[in-house]
């Protein structure tokens, strides 16, 4: 599996805000104490392997990360349309780029007008900016982190400039007006045409996007700028910004990333800190050290380090969990030559989710701040999509029905053992298609190293399907080596990966609906028609009945093994630091803040 559309949340600890039980107290933006001053610098933590390490805002696909996609792009360049109000994941209007779309042509064609933004160089974002960055998506679409074959923007027929301040987008279809706002609409980020579009450092600007070939090699080049990181803070392609925030100072060995408000920053909250750093970690015991002794103004705890709350909050420190609008799961390699008849029966993903205690991992590993994840839809925060049967769950914890179903399938059971198949063939009591007698219940599982709730987790799912005679072969590996190794096995690819943690899928929009997410390439090869109707219908009908049939299908199917959800970390932020919200899409507003003495 690559990472291609993967949103790798900050998931060093915990839970959904509901469950959490901390409370709101952070002092929003417009609640300051007397003493709160513009200025003064502010170390914001990041997580081991979610680093600052991709500044072009089509983002390739291995770095499709929220270090990148939420903590540091957008701080510089502006979504046409903001995601997430406060912990709500609903589009913000008073920081979107534009107005709300009108639709015309039976709701083909979505009509935009901008308001009014400059970009650092005094130049007004237009409408020909949106149109830039929809030439160089469409060249750069294969290696676009967001890319789902036959969406955006492949969908898209039409692109028609009204007015320097209204622009039009015709699709091939009528859709949803939820999914074209949250999933479509939202991915559009103005670039800076008059900057950008040239083809190499020294060469004239031009109109070179207007052309296939043009936009090609006007994505090249800037992608290849984007992979040259020694000089991000010295480039001035990335100097024209028209978000809050501009690059000032960045490592290509650590990805260390310093950001100081842009003078010419036109929106509706101008930064009130003087610099903003975004300082890496090896470890979340090194983060916490720093944390500790005072080097770090917004960071987290580590799970190992929960029972520490307290000192923090003796010093006037904020403890909150960072809700995730999101579901985390075990990915299943359908594609492994080995395993891949094992995984085509749904008993057998069936047994190993039965095996998997989601309250206990809540509780044990995750200290509480946990939500289960019954389905693709995000139990917590609820809302209106989360169907009856996905709140109830198919498939609890229960080892003795999961002993009986491989029972009734023909596998001769051996606790603390290894499973074999004693009925080989294709009949309701037998093994399966491909499985032969003495095939094992045997599968290679690996996960993210640095993070130790997720190793304590595994752990525990190995033990609970030891005792029902299936072998996990688990093995520990650094986030960036399972990017490289856990992909969709091609012929004549090594391929060893049976499943793999990702550390969940953080939604990057308030209607989670399915078409990257549980695409092929995203999980191990699993392919349902059904599935893909279903999505297609999420896509073109309002009817909350689409999403329910979408979820139902997922629950039950398992194209994953679904594990428990935790917020994207739990905060600690410093009492000299108000104004911050706890995006529960991800989206970052450092403009916000602001230092108390």
């Amino acid at each position: 599996m690559t990472a291609k559309g993967r949103l790798v949340l900050r998931r060093c600890a915990l839970a959904a805000v509901a469950a959490a039980g901390l409370g709101a107290s952070l002092l929003g933006p417009g609640v300051l104490p007397a003493s709160a001053k513009d200025g003064g610098t502010v170390t914001f933590a990041q997580q081991p392997g979610n680093l600052p390490n991709y500044i072009f805002p089509i983002t390739e696909a291995n770095a499709y990360v929220s270090g990148n996609v939420a903590f540091f792009q957008p701080l510089m360049w502006r979504p046409l349309y903001w995601l997430g109000q406060g912990t709500k994941p609903v589009v913000s209007t008073s920081l979107s780029l534009a107005d709300p779309p009108t639709f015309s042509d039976g709701g083909r064609t979505v009509n935009v007008t901008l308001k009014h933004y400059l970009w650092s160089d005094g130049q007004p974002v237009s409408s020909r900016d949106v149109q830039f960055f929809l030439d160089l998506l469409k060249a750069g679409k294969d290696n676009w982190g967001g890319y789902s074959p036959g969406e955006f923007p492949d969908n898209v027929t039409g692109f028609t400039i009204d007015s320097p301040t209204r622009f039009s987008i015709t699709f091939n279809a009528v859709y949803a007006k939820e999914w074209l706002e949250d999933n479509e609409l939202s991915a559009l980020v103005p670039l800076p045409q008059q900057a950008w579009d040239r083809t190499s450092a020294t060469g004239a600007v031009g109109d070179y996007d207007l052309t296939a070939s043009g936009a090609t090699q006007v994505y090249n080049f800037l992608n290849q700028q984007a992979l040259t990181l020694s000089t991000y803070a010295s480039n001035p392609l990335w100097q024209v910004v028209d978000g809050p925030f501009h690059l000032t100072a960045y490592s290509a060995e650590t990805s260390y990333a310093a950001l100081e408000p842009n003078p010419g920053y036109s929106g509706p909250i101008k930064p009130k800190i003087s610099k903003l750093i975004e300082a890496p970690f090896t470890s979340e015991f090194a983060e916490y050290d720093a944390l500790r002794s005072g080097q770090v103004q917004y960071g987290y705890l580590p799970t190992t380090d929960l029972d520490q709350r307290k000192f923090f909050e003796s010093k006037g420190d904020a403890v909150e969990p960072w809700p995730s609008w999101g579901i985390d799961y075990m990915v299943i390699n359908f594609t492994n030559p080995k395993l891949k008849a094992l995984f085509a029966q749904l008993y057998v993903r069936q047994a190993l989710q039965e095996v998997v205690n989601q309250p206990l991992l809540i509780k044990a590993t995750l200290s509480g701040y946990g939500a289960p994840i019954d389905g693709p839809i995000p139990l917590q925060p609820k809302g209106p999509l989360v169907s009856s049967l996905e709140e109830k769950n198919p498939y609890p914890y229960d080892p003795g029905r999961a002993e009986t179903t491989l029972k009734d399938h023909g596998w001769k059971i051996v606790k603390d053992g290894t499973d074999t198949c004693q009925s080989p063939g294709s009949a309701a009591t037998e093994c399966g298609a491909g499985i032969a007698k003495g095939e094992q219940l045997s599968f290679p599982v690996i996960y993210p190293s640095g993070v130790s709730s997720i190793a304590a987790g595994v752990q525990a799912w190995k033990s609970w399907a030891s005792a029902v005679g299936i072998t996990l072969n688990i093995r520990e590996l650094p986030l960036a080596t399972i990017g490289d190794i856990a992909n969709v096995c091609t012929k004549g690819a090594t391929c060893t990966w049976g499943m793999a943690n990702w550390e969940g899928w953080g939604y990057q929009s308030p209607y989670p609906t399915g078409e990257e997410t549980f695409s092929p390439i995203q999980t191990g090869g699993y392919k349902s028609a059904t599935n893909n109707a279903n999505i297609t219908a999420t896509q073109r009908s309002s009817s909350p009945d689409a999403m329910f049939d979408y979820e139902d299908y997922l629950a039950k199917n398992l194209p994953v093994i679904w594990w428990p959800n935790s917020p994207s970390q739990i905060s600690v932020i410093s009492g000299r630091l108000h104004g911050v919200e706890q995006n529960a899409l991800g989206s970052f507003t450092p403009e916000d803040w602001t230092l108390s003495s």
